[in-house]
């Protein structure tokens, strides 16, 4: 049974006897020929498949009589094309690359977001990246919201693509970032443990109160205090879509500049002219991904890579700082700069 529109496809898919045991991106495959795998798996991590009413992994194998339901978005009719956008590179050899992405810029193309992705100009950089990604995906196996700067790996070789892939299922990539939230956030370290997943009104949107939310797990650690504001390290244990973001907003610590979870009423409770006026015109989350650790795809080394938060970031801390209560509890008084190095 399916049901077509201009706009989307939805569809329903029941298992039968003889397809039991089936991984669920190959039971797609196989429904419908027009499907390409890669379609599939943005699909179901995208959070548009269900299995029983719940959502899914792409390797989930199915039992007879499963009801796989599907919401397709219109395909884009084309394929990424190499541009020449500037990259700051912080590593690369013959499989891998990684970039230190900025704020405001999209990953890969998506509606609304065609081009000038980080794939347009990965392709106009390495002219080899892995297919295993698809036409508007090569080399992609994880992602960075639009307005999150940081470190990012891509593959350039299947191999390198299984490879970086296999990690990222089994939890092997550590990644840190630091936030920088409203408020004065209680403790010095903890953890979020609540499931993530499409919010039930609102598709663009994640929330902890999906009804088919995945398990999500963050741990934060508080770097500096303003009284008005903290700095957090943060470390994900798991990759869900706006996760940090979601976890930190249903602590009531939303992070500054998130125009999508964060609240802007916040902003009334700085005093400073000059440090109101550089929230206002931050124009993104202030969250960074400043560290990202994987086993290369050939040596079997452990590579650790870290980047320094951009400028916009960095002249808000110093006037937060500048602006922050003579005992405002910072611990140790630390200079995230020098943990970077």
């Amino acid at each position: 049974m399916s049901v077509e529109t201009a706009a989307a496809r939805d569809l329903s898919f029941t298992v039968s006897p003889e397809q039991a045991g089936m991984r669920l991106d190959v039971f797609l495959a196989q429904a419908d020929e027009s499907f390409s795998r890669s379609q599939i798996k943005y699909a179901i991590e995208e959070g548009n498949v269900s299995v029983n009413g719940k959502e899914p992994k792409v390797s989930q194998h199915l039992k007879s009589g499963d009801v796989v339901q599907l919401h397709l978005e219109p395909a884009i009719e084309a394929t990424a094309e190499p541009q020449d956008i500037p990259l700051n590179i912080v590593y690369e050899d013959a499989s891998i690359i990684v970039v230190n992405k900025p704020a405001g810029m999209v990953v890969h193309p998506a509606p609304g977001n065609p081009d000038q992705t980080l794939v347009n100009a990965l392709l106009f950089h390495c002219r080899d990246l892995s297919g295993i990604g698809g036409i508007l995906r090569p080399g992609i196996v994880h992602r960075l919201d639009k307005e999150t700067s940081g470190l990012i790996v891509a593959a350039k070789t299947d191999e390198a693509h299984r490879h970086l892939s296999a990690q990222f299922e089994k939890h092997d990539v550590h990644k840190k970032y630091i936030a920088l939230v409203w408020g004065d956030v209680k403790g010095a370290s903890g953890e979020i443990v609540l499931p993530v997943g499409r919010h039930p009104g609102d598709r663009k949107k994640m929330s902890t109160k999906s009804r088919h939310g995945k398990n999500a797990f963050t741990l934060w650690k508080v770097r500096e205090r303003y009284g008005t504001a903290t700095l957090l390290d943060i470390e994900i244990k798991t990759g869900r879509t706006h996760q940090i973001r979601v976890h930190l907003s249903e602590r009531g610590y939303p992070v500054i500049g998130d125009a999508v979870y964060g609240n802007p009423s916040k902003i009334n409770i700085v005093k400073n002219s000059e440090l109101k006026a550089q929230i206002k015109s931050l124009q993104r989350q202030a969250l960074h991904a400043a560290q990202l650790s994987f086993l290369h795809p050939q040596s079997g080394e452990r590579m650790v890579f870290k980047a320094k938060p951009p400028e916009d970031m960095e002249n808000l801390l110093i006037l937060f700082r500048g602006t922050a209560p003579v005992n405002g509890g910072n611990p140790g008084l630390q200079n995230w700069k020098d943990q970077l190095r």
